[in-house]
């Protein structure tokens, strides 16, 4: 059994759910026990721990954010039955990598806080905090959908940006790729899609599902089912994504008109005026809608990420290191995108043969693994 395979083996119960993929959403018990996995890694590997305050755990090599550490890692938390790679495989990579490192060399191992944005809703938390992206004050009264607050779940209120993040002189991310592009092992990433997420607020009048007449009933279910298929239509037109997978309905019951639905819209497009034009059409056409069935939509902007293009000189660099590894975009959100407005960043992908992700079914080969953590210290080396 490879190295890679071995300690892999370790965390792969961790979180697994009854019924397929992952349940280890931030600050949850599974994500603690991976924490607790870090540090023990780390202590392997004679490495300072530290915790930022938000929720970010960092293994150093040198003095913590002594200038000219390069950073490594990724996240540990997952979407509801997501996959084991999205996240883990980064910070699996990253202290592979630093074993084949010399000593001397100034690398830091991050694991982020809340990338997936599955419990408390913002993606990248621990990483918009670090950085300043989102203040500590709004991110301390998000909730979860049972109503803890994430500075109930962190334990304190947040302590918001560190202005030493600018100390780090690159930012290199592995990630298992959420696609299908790459023919080979490893890739590295050019840029990240602009995305966001827009919560749609559907109101209508509650009603008896057998006594209210159809011409009577004003059904905010009809509302958001129409904006469903509008959402999906010009995401197609435009060569864009978008995705209503979350929903709320109340008071759901089977024989009640419902009197709220909730639905979170999911954008992305390959650049912000067709992300825009996207949003807009949709927003226009489901209050156009709302004015028909007697309903109405309030629209909430949740958390929206510009392009992200990664250092051209960086991924090209690497991409020669690595003897001509595919540069690609991605249409997937990550902390290397938050960083990157700070330090210079490149994201590594490793071959994903099926393209698919947030899913059980998300898979790379052990093989391939290898290959990422072998790519990622020849990587590490060079920068530092």
């Amino acid at each position: 059994m490879s190295e890679f395979a071995k300690v892999w083996a370790e965390i792969a119960p961790v979180g697994r759910a009854a019924g397929g993929g992952y349940l280890r959403y931030a600050l949850t018990a599974p994500e603690l026990t991976l924490r607790d996995w870090f540090r023990g890694q780390a202590a392997q590997r004679d490495m300072t721990v530290t915790e930022d305050g938000n929720g970010n755990l960092f293994a150093w090599r040198a003095e913590p954010w002594a200038p000219g550490t390069v950073l490594t890692g990724s996240h540990f938390d997952s979407v509801p039955h997501g996959g084991g790679y999205d996240g883990p495989l980064g910070i699996v990579s990253a202290f592979l990598a630093v074993d084949e490192l010399p000593r001397d060399r100034k690398v830091v191992v991050a694991a982020f806080a809340e990338e997936e944005g599955g419990r408390f809703g913002v993606p990248c938390l621990g990483s918009r905090l670090l950085t300043g992206a989102i203040a500590p004050e709004k991110a301390a009264a998000l909730t979860d959908r049972d109503g803890v607050t994430f500075a109930e779940a962190l334990g304190r209120q947040p302590a918001g940006a560190d202005p030493r993040v600018r100390n780090l002189s690159a930012v290199v991310e592995l990630h298992i790729e959420q696609g299908r592009a790459l023919t080979v092992p490893v890739g590295v990433a050019s840029a990240i899609w602009p995305h966001g997420r827009w919560r749609m607020d559907f109101s209508g009048v509650g009603d008896h599902a057998g006594t209210t007449l159809m011409s009577d009933r004003r059904d905010p279910m009809q509302t958001f089912a129409f904006t469903v298929l509008v959402a999906d239509r010009e995401a197609r037109l435009a060569g864009a994504h978008a995705t209503m997978g979350r929903v709320q309905v109340e008071p759901n019951a089977t024989n009640a008109i419902p009197s709220l639905v909730r639905g979170w819209l999911d954008a992305r497009a390959a650049d912000t005026g067709t992300l825009d034009r996207l949003v807009g059409s949709v927003v226009r056409e489901a209050t156009e809608r709302a004015s028909r069935d007697g309903t109405e939509v309030e629209v909430t902007a949740e958390s929206v990420t510009g392009e992200v293009a990664f250092d051209n000189a960086l991924a090209v660099r690497l991409s020669e290191l690595l003897g001509g590894a595919p540069i690609l975009p991605t249409g997937a959100g990550h902390d290397a995108g938050v960083l990157s407005a700070h330090v210079p960043t490149a994201m590594l992908f490793v071959r994903n043969p099926t393209g698919v992700s947030h899913s059980p079914a998300e898979h790379a080969s052990d093989a391939d693994c290898e290959a990422g953590v072998e790519a990622l210290a020849r990587v590490l080396e060079a920068l530092t």
